[in-house]
This record gives structure tokens, C-alpha cells and sequence, in this order.
């Protein structure tokens, strides 16, 4: 991009002086909370609460001679519902931009959901068929869709699938609310009364709600539940302020005139804080407003070793509602686009022509900036209503779905799914560069296949008369198993770069699935297996002279950077939060010590050796 928007300046310490015309609560001891970090600083203010009254709705029916009231008056909810999403949308205009484009998208999946929806064409099934009342028939319908798609979790699923489930799950829950709440005539939460300064406690808050929240007032926010991968906390990372989320017990413990003091960094939240934590609370305001103007500093910075060595750091993208946090990171393009958001909270799979208008805004928003596309990667563990309803893919999953049929094997198995997706990527192309990314390729005959059906694509093309860049976008392949890790060689033969998909590859190699807790400390990318994989791939691409890339968690961990940059990787992919951290490492470090640094690891069989060489690397030479 050309160059990424200037931030507002951080919140937390203009927010913090209303705190210092109040003094803690001296009749209340101090208490404290512990919660979810979501949104990072410092918050100290007065507490403010906004609660929502809950609607009881009790299963009640109709008689059948009812039913085109009952129908009228959930049409009349509708009306309602959309008129108050789309006023909402109206207001994200007092956000900063890069918020506003990251709420939009959610207010516009809830307004398709009260349009011709798999939600309501149930309720007006249930309302006509069983008899039931609209609001009842609202919360069965709503309930029975959300419980749907969070059976989809299986067992070995990642962290990242089930919280897109669990997504998924609560946007249904979430505008079957607004409905229940217009037909019963509830009132719906009011902020209008938030005193500048204050510092937001609730049992809970709704997504919507940090669309009513105003930053320039807001110090901070905590509540009750919720986590970090829910929509809540994603929207409040947009609005910016410090907030903490599933402090239990919090909102019951507040009483008028409280004060408090959120650390979203920490995730903790401190009611009546004594003089002491008051007084640690305001350095730390001071000392996170410094961190964000040296991070601010670093974006404009190129990303480049004390020897001159250039590294190109990239952003990881799941949903183009992180297009604003790439932008602040100061990310160079985007490293690995999953291309699943495409296909998710949908009942039919996309054509060519919305696949090609979602591909080219996400390009040209990159302003010139590579955007490496990856294509569909379906797998058991990863279902898909549109996939399983056009008969594309089972409705039961695989037994053991990490070993079935996903990624490269369904797309060549079947070719209509892959040419559609493969001639979108190719026409959104021309709006800047592009790289096409193959997932879970395990051997060279996929690869072969995968390229022939991608040139016959991009000749069916430009007969068609569509235009498309002069030389085709390179076509790469994800080393994530063991088995195209040690055949890299031959498969760098074969595809034009390589992008090492770390959780994946640590997973298959130590047979640990992360999201199992009682396994969650086998789970070591510092294994020496899984870093010997790691050098066997990036060096049989670097004998090749092709671009290699890492783009799992590791990428984006400033603890390993200096070990990767000595096993020769010269590009990352990460999450935008990343960015400015790992970007920090790599302008400290010159790559003669970081080439040490891996040769010694190397020769290293044990990981708690491994990890003691990485922590002692930072601040002494290694010898």
C-alpha cells in the first residue's frame, strides 16, 4: 500500500484524566477480577452501567385461524429490526474509519439474515406448520440453527475453526434477539447517559452495542462474559479502548460511584482501587501510550536486519474486516488470504462473479501491495452449508477428518469448484499482484494436476475475452505435513514458492492436536522435528532460488524470529498485531548471529535446550 492511515492518537491517556478528580472508593475495599484480555491499555474511570432487561419468551401457540396476524406481526418485527441495523450502521460514522469498516461488515451480514434466510423461512414454518406464536417460533428457529452449526465442531478441529463456528453460531442467536425484543416491545440498551470518561460494566454486551459506544467518551470497557474470538470482542478492538471481557462476577459487584481500573493487556479489572494500584495504574497509561507511539513509529520503518538484510513482513487475512488492522500494521500485502469467509454463512456456493468482486476490493485495497490468495481449504473439521447442500462435499464428516478429503484433494476431485474459484482469483488479478496458494498438498502429482487446470482456466479465459495479467500470478503450495516437507525438493521442482504452514505441520508431525487441553503442552513448535522440517523445506526452495514464505503462529512470534531468520527465511505471514513486534526483532538482530543462533539449535535434540539457546539469544552475541 502507499502508505497506511495515520492512527488516532491512543485513547487510554486522554481517557485516564477523569479518573484523577476521583478518589477510590475509601468505604469499599479494593477487588479484583480476573478476565479475557481483548482490546490492550490501561483504563481508569467511573463506573458506568447500561443493563438490558431480559425477555422471558414461554412457548406458547396459536390458533390456525391466527396465523396471518401472527405472520404480520413478525413481518412488522422485520421491518423494524432492519430499520433499527440499517440507523445503526448510519451512526459507525462517529468511529475512526478503520472502525467503521471493521462493524459494517457484521450489521451487514445481520440485515441479510432478516432478508429471504434459512432463519426466516423457518420462523414462518413454524409459525404455519406447528402453530406456534412468532416470538416462540423465533427462539426455536434461531436455536435450532445455532446448535446446528456448533455440532459442526469435531474432534482435532483448531482453535480457529471452532471460534468460527462458535461466530457463526452467535449471529443467529444475536438477530433472534433484536427480533424477540421488537416483537415483545423490550427496550434495547441505552448508552446516551455515559458520562465522559467513564469506564462501561455489564453482564454482557452484544456487538451491536459497540456501534453505540463513542470512543472519545468511552475510557474503557469490561463485562461478565464473552471472549476473545466472539464478535463482541472483535468489535470492541475496532472501537479501541482498553477492554477485558469474562470477569465472572464483575457487573454484580459495581455499585454507583465506584471506580475502576482496566487492564486490557493483562486482562484484569481492579474495583475501588487502593492508592497503590491507582498509582501503578496511571504509570502504566503513561508507559502503553509510549509502546503505541514507538510502534507507530516503526510501521514507517523498513523491516530490515542491523546487516542490511531485507525481510518482508506480511499479514495474515480471515475475514475482510482485518483489512484496517493490516493497514495500521504496516504489513507488506498479505501473506496468506483464506479464502473459506467466502463460502461460510451462505446456503449456495459463490459464482464466479461475487468470488472475482470480493477477490478484486481486497487487492485493490492493498494499493500495489502482493496479496497471496489461498484457495478453498474444506475439510472435515471445516463445514460448509453451501459445499454439503449443492452435494460438493459429505454431510458427515470423515472419521478422522485431519486425514480425509481436504484442501488440494476435494478441489482436484471436484474441478467445477476449483476452475469457479481459480477464475475468479485470475480476473480480480489485474487489480494488482496476486499469488494463487494450493492447501494441503502432500505430493508432486497434485501439484501437476492442480497447474494444468489452472492454465486451462486462464485459456478458457482469455477466449472469453476477459482480461487477465500478461503472465499468469506464481502458483504455490502450503508445506504443512511431514510428508511435503521432506519431498520439498521434488515439489520445489514443481511450484513457483512455498508458504510453511507451522500449526498444521507441528500438529501431523507430533501427532498433538492444540486444542486438546490435556495435550496442549506436547504441542512444541521448537520440537526438533518439526524445526528440521522447517530447514529441510526452506532450504530446498533456497536451492531452487524460489520465494519461501512461513505463515503459521510462529511467523508472527518475536521469540523464534531470530532462529527462523538464521534457517534462512526472509518472509512471514502473521496476524496484523504482529507486525510491529516481530518487525522490532528483526531491525535489532544481524543475520550472521541469527545463522549462529540456528546452527546451534540444530545440533540440539533436546527442546528445553532449544527454548533455554532462543530465550538467551536477544541482548548477548551468540558464539
Amino acid at each position: 500500500m502507499s502508505q497506511p492511515p495515520t492512527p488516532p492518537p491512543p485513547q487510554h491517556k486522554r481517557l485516564a484524566r477523569p479518573a484523577d478528580a476521583v478518589a477510590p472508593g475509601a468505604a469499599r475495599p479494593e477487588r479484583s477480577f480476573t478476565g479475557i484480555p481483548i482490546a490492550p491499555g490501561v483504563a481508569i474511570g467511573p463506573v458506568f452501567s447500561a443493563s438490558e432487561p431480559k425477555v422471558e419468551v414461554t412457548r406458547h401457540k396459536i390458533q390456525a385461524a391466527d396465523t396471518p396476524a401472527e405472520g404480520a406481526r413478525f413481518d412488522a418485527a422485520i421491518t423494524q429490526s432492519r430499520k433499527q441495523l440499517l440507523k445503526l450502521r448510519a451512526r459507525l460514522a462517529i468511529l475512526p474509519e478503520e472502525s467503521q469498516q471493521e462493524i459494517a461488515p457484521l450489521i451487514d451480514a445481520y440485515i441479510r439474515m432478516i432478508g429471504p434466510s434459512r432463519l426466516v423461512r423457518g420462523v414462518r414454518r413454524r409459525i404455519d406448520e406447528t402453530l406456534l406464536a412468532a416470538e416462540s417460533a423465533v427462539v426455536e428457529e434461531a436455536e435450532a440453527i445455532a446448535g446446528a452449526i456448533q455440532a459442526q465442531v469435531e474432534p482435532g478441529m483448531s482453535a480457529e475453526d471452532r471460534a468460527g463456528l462458535t461466530r457463526r453460531a452467535d449471529e443467529v442467536r444475536e438477530i433472534g434477539r433484536r427480533l424477540v425484543r421488537n416483537l415483545t416491545h423490550a427496550p434495547f440498551r441505552n448508552f446516551a447517559a455515559l458520562p465522559a470518561g467513564a469506564v462501561l460494566v455489564s453482564e454482557s454486551l452484544r456487538p451491536a452495542d459497540a456501534a453505540l459506544l463513542d470512543p472519545a467518551r468511552l475510557a474503557g470497557v469490561a463485562a461478565e462474559e464473552g471472549g476473545a474470538d466472539g464478535h463482541t470482542g472483535v468489535m470492541l478492538r475496532a472501537v479501541g479502548v482498553p477492554a477485558v471481557l469474562g470477569a465472572a462476577g464483575l457487573a454484580h459487584a459495581v455499585r454507583p460511584g465506584d471506580v475502576v481500573v482496566v487492564d486490557g493487556t493483562a486482562g484484569t479489572v481492579v474495583l475501588n482501587p487502593s492508592v497503590i494500584t491507582l498509582t501503578a495504574a496511571r504509570r502504566a497509561v503513561t508507559a502503553f501510550a509510549r509502546e503505541r507511539q514507538r510502534y507507530a513509529m516503526l510501521r514507517r520503518l523498513p523491516a530490515e536486519t542491523q546487516d542490511g538484510a531485507e525481510i518482508e513482513l506480511a499479514a495474515n487475512l480471515e475475514l475482510p474486516l482485518e483489512l484496517p488492522q493490516i493497514a495500521q500494521s504496516g504489513a507488506h500485502g498479505i501473506g496468506l488470504l483464506r479464502s473459506e469467509f467466502l463460502f461460510m454463512n451462505r446456503e449456495t456456493v459463490p459464482d464466479e462473479a461475487s468470488q472475482t468482486e470480493s477477490y478484486r476490493s481486497i487487492v485493490e485495497a492493498m494499493e500495489g501491495d502482493p496479496v497471496t490468495i489461498r484457495t478453498l481449504d474444506w475439510g472435515g473439521e471445516k463445514e460448509i452449508e453451501a459445499l454439503s447442500a449443492a452435494g460438493i462435499v459429505p454431510e458427515v464428516a470423515d472419521a478422522n477428518p485431519a486425514l480425509g478429503l481436504r484442501g488440494i484433494r476435494l478441489l482436484l476431485r471436484r474441478p467445477e469448484l476449483f476452475e469457479t474459484q481459480l477464475a475468479a482469483i485470475l480476473r480480480a488479478a489485474v487489480a494488482g499482484p496476486v499469488r494463487v496458494l494450493l492447501p494441503m498438498v502432500t505430493n508432486v502429482a497434485e501439484v501437476r494436476a492442480a497447474r494444468e487446470t489452472y492454465e486451462r482456466v486462464a485459456r478458457r479465459l482469455r477466449r472469453r475475452g476477459e482480461r487477465l495479467p500478461e503472465k499468469l500470478p506464481p502458483l504455490g503450495i502450503m508445506i504443512e505435513t511431514p510428508g511435503a516437507a521432506l519431498s520439498a525438493d521434488a515439489l520445489a521442482l514443481e511450484a513457483d514458492f512455498f508458504a510453511i504452514g507451522t500449526n498444521d505441520l507441528t500438529a501431523y508431525t507430533l501427532a498433538v492436536d492444540r486444542g486438546e487441553a490435556d495435550l496442549a503442552g506436547l504441542y512444541d513448535p521448537m520440537h526438533p522435528a518439526v524445526l528440521r522440517l522447517v530447514q529441510f523445506a526452506t532450504e530446498a526452495a533456497l536451492r531452487m532460488r524460489m520465494p519461501v514464505s512461513v505463515c503459521g503462529e510462529m511467523a508472527g512470534n518475536p521469540r523464534l524470529t531470530p532462529l527462523l531468520l538464521g534457517l534462512g527465511l526472509r518472509s512471514f505471514s502473521m496476524n496484523a498485531a504482529s507486525v510491529p513486534r516481530v518487525k522490532q526483532v528483526v531491525r535489532a538482530v544481524d543475520i550472521d548471529a541469527c545463522t549462529r543462533l540456528a546452527r546451534r539449535v540444530m545440533e540440539q535434540s533436546d527442546a528445553v535446550a532449544i527454548a533455554e539457546m532462543v530465550d538467551g539469544f536477544m541482548g548477548r552475541p551468540v558464539g
